[in-house]
């Protein structure tokens, strides 16, 4: 004879609802989000993601001794224009927390954290990689959410044109969220809404969600280059054009701008 279901748990719930959102037509949920927010073109399109979706959206950024430090200056340049020049979400948009994580700089040894140059390891990793950054960015962020009552984080990782860093997968971000939600003893949803677009797409969403005009925003104000470099600016934004990143970034523009030729 086959017994009862067992009964689940809530946290259990929230984490088997994690990956139900609502449409960009639907009304904003009642919940509110936390975004992980570097200044990036992919942290810059979940923030207007989320700002789609969410009455209340506040965002964190870290300082953890990055070689492309400039980013930090760059993410408030964003949140400006958003708050000037979006009034559909300039209302919806929260306070900003910017968290010293020095420590994880000084305990890295990689391209990201020190002037050296960009190549692959034996492991196949891009010495870039900075080893348990977003697993620190989540956690971090999840402690901040539950003090300001925010129950969704926001991250713009990514499992399809990546650099291969094993903190940006899916099951990765699936088995941190179940942690956070258990051991915070409250629900809390990891939301990467670009965890399976190719960088095109990623520009398409931008498009999507913000027209011709929040594209300028990222192309203008985002950084994305590992070097720190926005002396050059391309037709994609500002970058040495050569770095990994760069090289995504330049690419993903390129063939979204080919499949739409009569984008203004």
């Amino acid at each position: 004879m086959l017994g009862c279901p067992a009964l689940l748990h809530p946290l259990e719930v929230a984490v088997m609802s994690a990956s139900l959102s609502p449409s960009p037509s639907a009304s904003p949920a009642p919940r509110a989000a936390l975004v992980v927010f570097s200044g990036g073109q992919d942290s810059t399109v979940c923030l207007a993601w989320a700002l789609s979706r969410y009455q209340r959206v506040e965002t964190v950024g870290f300082d953890y001794g990055q070689r492309h430090r400039v980013e930090l200056d760059c993410r408030l340049k964003v949140r400006e224009a958003i708050a000037r020049d979006f009034p559909q979400w300039a209302s919806r948009l929260g306070e900003d927390h910017r968290l010293d994580l020095g420590l994880l700089g000084q305990i890295s040894d990689t391209a990201m954290t020190s002037e050296r140059k960009i190549e692959m390891q034996t492991n196949g990793l891009p010495n870039t990689f900075v080893p348990g950054r977003n697993l620190l960015f989540l956690t971090f962020a999840a402690s901040l959410a539950y003090r300001r009552g925010l129950s969704v984080l926001v991250g713009g990782m990514c499992e399809t044109d990546y650099s291969g860093y094993p903190d940006c997968r899916d099951n990765t971000l699936k088995a941190l969220q179940v942690a956070l939600s258990l051991g915070m003893d409250t629900p809390m949803t990891v939301e990467t809404p670009l965890m399976w677009l190719t960088k095109a797409q990623t520009w398409a969403l931008g498009d999507e969600l913000g027209g011709p005009a929040f594209r300028e925003l990222v192309i203008e104000h985002t950084h994305t280059c590992y070097l720190g470099d926005r002396s050059q600016r391309h037709d994609w934004g500002h970058g040495c054009g050569h770095c990994p990143a760069c090289q995504l970034r330049s690419e993903g523009f390129r063939l979204w701008k080919a499949s739409h030729p009569t984008a203004p």
